[in-house]
This record gives structure tokens, C-alpha cells and sequence, in this order.
């Protein structure tokens, strides 16, 4: 650990230690063989609209404080809305990224309970993120109060098993309030049957949450739309644009069919904030989301977009859907030294390695040196 600078270094000095030293013992993200986890290298536009939001400093906690900039961002997030199909009345908030977002959506969902919440359950699946336990331990849900489901040979949410464990719920006096399901998961890409899950949802009237954090920005492309049906039925859905918008760490995105259900679950008041808006085309980010202080996370938003154009995300996910189909196929030719587990979906593709006189274990965790040689 290094102490307190009591007297400053010079700037070249302090360069030098950063891109020799410190920046290169990581992950590199930006490099094009790197194929570990989902998040992309970063477009250089989005730091450029950081140093600009840094720079100027502007709030944007609440509407008064920078309604530009407010704007901004709001229209960011009615461009989501579109994306994924939802209507007039949705609304959202960005966030540092999918485990901010889904906590967000478990607090919404636990506010239509009332006091009685401790009663609640939640139910997800065994693919699902971590972030959706930790998000309902946030929240004040009991571990015991989060059932995970199974899922079938494509990773995919059991529908029958979640429905004969709602009704066991309910039958022992519990209140089924919510239930999470994936469009991409980590593990594998799996996107659960969201139109099944809605039918679900809506006959037990509970909260439909849909973590497509990783898949949901495939939805600019036609085999995504494709592999989502039904996503547009779900009361909230997370999106991380520091995956499949290819935007640095530190973006991600909550969305609420209902935009006044965030409002509800969210909105408080001090002496010390300024009247809040009254009316659907002016939103104070304060009353619908957990954070009060936060940057300008619209900027990175968009100014990429403005400057490309849809057209030119939706070109470079259409390649990515294109290398996994063709990663695919080509491992598919190395059986059985390779064997395809999973996938492609959306752009995931899962295959351990078989070798002679290795067990699962040993295969699950590969010298560095194998790691290393994927970077």
C-alpha cells in the first residue's frame, strides 16, 4: 500500500508509472483476442464525453440543477424504451451498471407488498447473476425467501418447476411477488422463455423482472428480436450498455414499463432539494432511483450514438452474431478434443476441452499460461 503524498510528483513521472506499471497488469479488455467475460474494450468517444462531464461538473440528480443535461440523459433512456418495445409511460434510469440496476427493480417490486414484504417471494433461476441474491438481501428479503429454480438442457428456466413452486408458495401462506428471468446469462447467453414467464406473471400478478444486461441491446438486431419474444411484457427490464453497446465500465441501465411504479418505490423529499416535477415530460433521476448525487452517465451515452447512428451498433452486433455462429461451427469440427456445450446464444459459445487422464476438475481450472494465451 502506498502512503499519503505529503509533495507532488511530476505529471511525466506519474505517466510513465501508469502505462508502464500499472495498466498493463490487467485484462485487456481493448485487445481483439481477448474472449474472457462479456464487457467490451470501450469506445474513445465516451471517455471524450466523460472528460467533458467531469470538466463542467454539472448536476444531474434532479431536473433544476442542469435540465440540458438532464434532458439529455432522459432521452438516452426513452431510445432504450424503444429498443426493447415498450410504451409511452415507461421510463429509467442509468446506473454504474446490472447489479445497481437490478436492485432497483427488487426494490420497485417489493414496494407494491407494502409492510408486509417479509412474506414475499422471489424466484430466479439457477443460471441467473449473482446480483439478484445480493440485490434481494439489500432489499430485506431473507435468503430463504429466494427460490432457485432449475434449468433445462439449454440453460433455460424451467417454466413448470417455477409455476409448481409458486403454488407450493402459496399454499404455505407466502405471497409470490417476483420473478427474475435471464435474456443472456453470464454462464452461457441462455435466454429463458420470456413470453412463458409473463404468462406466469400475469396470472399470479406478480412483478416480471428481466435481466438482459448482457442480451438485451441484441434486440437492435432482427435474430435478436428473434430470441426475445415477449421481453416487452415485463415490468422492468436491466440493460448494461458497457456490454453489447461496447461503452466503458460504469453504464448500465434500469427500465420500468410502468415509469410511475419507479417513482413510487423511490421518491422522497428534504428541505434542503428544490420542488420536484410535476408533470410525465420532465424527470427529477432523485425521485426514480436509489442515488440522489451521480454524474452525467447520459453523455457516454449519447454521444456515441449521435455520432454513429444505430445503424452502426446494430451492424456490429449482427458481425458478433455472425463470428459466434461461425466460432460454432468450426469447434464443432474439433470434436472430441472440444466439445459444444452451449451456445451460440446470443454471441456466447460454451466448450470445455477434453483431454485424456484430465477430470472436470482440472479442466475447469486451466494453467495461467492456457489463460493468458487467449488475451
Amino acid at each position: 500500500m502506498e502512503d499519503l503524498p505529503e509533495r507532488g510528483t511530476p505529471y511525466e513521472d506519474l505517466l510513465a508509472l501508469l502505462f508502464d506499471r500499472v495498466v498493463p497488469k490487467a485484462f485487456n479488455t481493448t485487445g481483439p483476442g481477448y474472449l474472457a467475460y462479456i464487457p467490451g474494450g470501450g469506445l474513445l468517444q465516451t471517455a471524450v464525453a466523460d472528460l467533458i462531464g467531469d470538466a463542467v461538473n454539472r448536476y444531474v440528480g434532479f431536473w433544476l440543477a442542469a435540465d440540458g443535461m438532464v434532458q439529455l440523459e432522459a432521452n438516452v433512456v426513452r431510445w432504450f424504451c424503444q429498443i426493447v418495445g415498450y410504451p409511452s409511460g415507461a421510463s429509467g434510469f442509468l446506473t454504474s451498471g446490472g447489479s445497481l440496476a437490478n436492485f432497483g427493480a427488487v426494490v420497485a417490486a417489493r414496494h407494491r407488498l407494502g409492510e408486509d414484504f417479509l412474506r414475499g417471494t422471489i424466484y430466479t433461476s439457477d443460471q441467473a447473476h449473482h446480483s439478484v441474491e445480493k440485490a434481494a438481501a439489500l432489499a430485506g428479503f431473507p435468503a430463504a425467501r429466494v427460490r432457485v429454480i432449475a434449468s433445462d438442457a439449454r440453460f433455460r428456466v424451467r417454466v413448470d418447476e417455477l409455476a409448481a413452486r409458486i403454488a407450493a408458495d402459496r399454499r404455505d401462506g407466502l405471497t409470490p411477488c417476483l420473478i427474475v428471468g435471464n435474456a443472456g446469462t453470464t454462464n452461457t447467453g441462455a435466454v429463458d422463455d420470456l413470453a412463458a414467464l409473463a404468462d406466469v406473471a400475469g396470472r399470479e400478478q406478480m412483478w416480471l423482472h428481466v435481466d438482459a444486461a448482457y442480451g438485451g441491446f441484441f434486440l437492435l438486431t432482427e435474430r435478436g428480436r428473434r430470441a426475445m419474444p415477449g421481453i416487452a411484457r415485463a415490468d422492468s427490464i436491466t440493460l448494461d450498455p458497457h456490454k453489447a453497446l461496447f461503452l466503458p465500465y460504469g453504464t448500465g441501465c434500469l427500465l420500468a414499463r410502468d415509469g410511475a411504479a419507479l417513482r413510487r418505490a423511490h421518491a422522497l423529499t428534504a428541505d434542503y432539494l428544490p420542488a420536484m416535477q410535476d408533470t410525465d415530460d420532465l424527470v427529477d433521476f432523485c425521485q426514480i432511483s436509489p442515488e440522489l448525487s451521480r454524474p452525467p452517465r447520459g453523455l457516454g451515452v449519447w454521444l456515441p450514438l449521435k455520432l454513429h447512428g444505430a445503424a452502426a451498433f446494430r451492424r456490429a452486433l449482427d458481425e458478433k452474431l455472425d463470428l459466434a455462429e461461425w466460432a460454432a461451427h468450426e469447434l464443432h469440427g474439433l470434436a472430441p478434443a472440444i466439445e459444444v456445450t452451449a451456445g451460440p446464444q446470443p454471441s456466447t459459445v460454451g466448450f470445455p476441452l477434453r483431454r485424456a487422464g484430465l477430470d472436470t476438475e482440472a479442466l475447469s481450472h486451466p494453467p495461467p499460461a492456457l489463460i493468458h494465451s487467449t488475451y
